[in-house]
């Protein structure tokens, strides 16, 4: 079993409770209602990591030396992002609602809408057709821009207000939020060869590359408290392992250190390029639950991890989520039976994804009429919603004759 701890946040508690995507990669047209513990399911290549994209396309708006165009940029620019099943609307849309969990109203909606411009000589770029954003406690738009209005030109229209601290000032909130989205998905190759990168030129922190960077900056104290938690969970999952600690090493480059416990009584020392792919991704798994204040974006965490863990996560992240008095909403995507085969997950929080020729569509359980009844009649999550994902025919895979 995992352990649950009191995590002090100071933000008040506000999650993610819909997302409109038009023309988004694999999504023509989707709205979603979302949870605060959310599972995401779908075959490969149906847009699961896509899905999360969006949310990350926000943030790369919001944090320094983002904006709009390197958000767009960094994905290949307009063309790659828009929907592949768009029909005469070229432009891609966001709409993004915020709130607390309980209510039924959202306290802010940020709403986005851009398309392409340029080509040929002149540069591609993003320019920005509309963008709006609702105050609940103004019970009204607090900011209306079209590419129309008089006060804009092709410039103004390459920026969004919410990447302006000038522009900002009365919903920023709302950027302060998209701030602290976080996204990991530790690759455990990447985390061991970090000290033969050059960190620094790498801005973004997605697959561990830079994760023990990210841990050094940390204050002692703060990390010596994260350190001293994720300990707990390790004497239980991985018990070969004890007093995993951070140092830096005599060039200044960072290691985790551990006592690998065998025969001799004192065990010896490990650092992380000798620790197990699922060690690393486990550690990265609880160290973006217990570090993280905001929304949390876990790629398929069961990867190399056994079984019996992996049927602790549902419970566990529900634990880390009541304990914690700010904000604190996941979503995972996976593939992974074990996962979903807990009593404790609702109809409600898992979103099967499926791909049609009008791009991909978005369900929860609860819509899946012929599912959510498998579910009603005793059947767990998994055993309802995984085979929905499967490819169509997959069985004949094995009645291929490759070397005739």
């Amino acid at each position: 079993m995992f352990i649950c701890f009191e995590i002090d946040f100071k933000d008040r508690k506000m999650i993610i409770k819909r997302l409109k995507l038009y023309n988004w990669k694999n999504f023509q047209n989707v709205d979603i209602n979302f949870t605060e513990r959310n599972f995401i399911i779908g075959s490969n290549a149906a847009g699961k990591s896509n899905l999360l994209d969006a949310l990350r396309f926000l943030r790369d708006i919001s944090k320094q030396a983002g904006g709009l165009q390197a958000a767009v940029n960094f994905r290949g620019g307009v063309k790659k992002i828009r929907c592949l099943a768009a029909r005469k609307r070229s432009d891609v849309e966001i709409e993004i609602h915020l709130g607390e969990p309980q209510t039924d109203y959202p306290e802010w909606i940020y709403a986005l809408n851009f398309k392409h411009i340029g080509g040929g000589i002149t540069k591609s770029e993003a320019k920005v057709v509309v963008e709006k954003v609702w105050s609940n406690k103004h019970q009204a738009w607090i900011l209306k821009r079209n590419e129309d209005n008089e006060e804009e030109d092709n410039e103004t229209l390459k920026y969004t207000h919410l990447e302006q601290v000038t522009a900002n000032k009365d919903f920023r909130e709302i950027q302060s939020y998209f701030q602290k989205i976080e996204y990991l998905n530790v690759v455990p190759q990447l985390v061991r060869e970090a000290s033969s990168y050059n960190v620094s030129k790498y801005k973004e922190d997605y697959f561990g590359r830079n994760f023990l960077e990210k841990i050094s900056k940390l204050n002692e104290r703060t990390r010596k408290a994260y350190f001293k938690k994720i300990n707990e969970i390790l004497k239980i999952a991985v018990p070969q392992l004890s007093e995993l600690q951070f140092h830096k090493d005599s060039v200044g480059v960072p290691h985790l250190e551990a006592k690998y416990l065998h025969w001799r009584a004192r065990g010896s020392k490990q650092t992380e390029e000798q620790f197990s792919d699922g060690t690393l991704r486990l550690i990265g798994f609880l160290w973006a639950l217990i570090e993280s204040s905001g929304t949390i974006l876990l790629e398929e965490p069961e990867i190399n991890l056994h079984s019996e863990i992996i049927k602790q996560f549902p419970e566990f992240i529900s634990r880390i989520q009541s304990s914690s008095r700010g904000n604190k909403q996941v979503f995972i995507t996976t593939h992974s039976y074990d996962l979903l085969n807990n009593e404790g997950i609702g109809t409600r929080e898992v979103f099967v994804l499926q791909n049609t020729i009008e791009g991909t569509t978005v369900n929860t359980i609860e819509e899946l009429d012929e599912v959510k009844a498998i579910v009603d009649s005793g059947f767990s999550v998994a055993e309802a919603a995984i085979p929905v994902t499967a490819p169509k025919n997959i069985n004949q895979i094995v009645q291929l004759n490759l070397f005739e």
